[in-house]
């Protein structure tokens, strides 16, 4: 019996929910608590159908749902395989250990620096802040697993935070302590190939493609208390938004 059909003892046919998606759950949670880790092979379609009570053909669309999703990639001749690269919704605010967890991964910092001062004038235009305003700048390479993701460079409003040392694992829980959980942000990605400092950090070799992930974030109350700029590997993150004609 595979892992997977050990989590559950009974798929309920009665349920208002498909097998094929009650399947996906399954997986998905599988996934969520590190049960099935990225590059796992999933057992063959004759085998989970055998477990699961359901035949190939619900099986086959389960996956084919789940390919869909990014959470598992299909290797012609090879099988089926939890997805190593990540996959980041554009359009969804969420913090990068968030992120992490959704996909069974176990988010960490490595620290670069951090500090106080005032904002700089792009961060006071992009902030909307005046000359003077004091800040606190978190700059960290971002960690999955232990491999680094992302180097990030924070700067955020220093009356949004307890103190400097607030931070820890996350800035947006740090944020939430202090009722100032970001709702809305607006966000840019752009291409660009990494520098030798970057691809140090990262893992990589310098000239690797890249991505950058400028956000500002804003409060409930509509004041930007966040300005991040994110670099990431380009062969570890997709990035995806659901779009619609509403």
């Amino acid at each position: 019996m595979s892992k997977l059909a050990a989590r559950i003892t009974k798929l309920d046919p009665d349920r208002q929910q498909p097998l094929y998606r009650q399947i996906q759950v399954v997986i998905r949670d599988a996934v969520a608590d590190r049960t099935l880790r990225p590059d796992d092979a999933l057992p063959a379609e004759r085998e989970l159908a055998a477990d699961f009570g359901v035949s190939r053909i619900t099986i086959r669309k389960a996956i084919e749902g789940l390919v869909k999703e990014g959470v598992l990639d299909t290797h012609h001749g090879s099988g089926t395989f939890i997805r190593s690269r990540v996959e980041k919704n554009f359009a969804q605010l969420t913090s990068f250990s968030e992120e992490m967890s959704a996909r069974g991964l176990t988010a960490s910092s490595r620290w670069i620096s951090r500090s106080e001062g005032t904002v700089s004038p792009e961060e006071s235009l992009t902030l909307r802040a005046s000359p003077g305003t004091k800040v606190y700048r978190f700059s960290r390479v971002r960690l999955a697993d232990d491999a680094p993701m992302a180097i990030e460079y924070a700067t955020v409003l220093a009356s949004c935070l307890a103190s400097l040392d607030a931070v820890d694992k996350s800035l947006y829980a740090a944020l939430c302590d202090t009722d100032n959980q970001p709702v809305r942000a607006l966000q840019r990605l752009s291409a660009l190939l990494l520098n030798e400092e970057q691809a140090a950090l990262l893992g990589a070799i310098a000239g690797d493609a890249g991505l950058l992930v400028e956000r500002v974030a804003f409060n409930e109350s509509g004041t930007a208390i966040e300005f991040t700029q994110s670099y990431y590997r380009g062969d570890t993150f997709d990035f995806v938004a659901e779009l619609s004609t509403d």
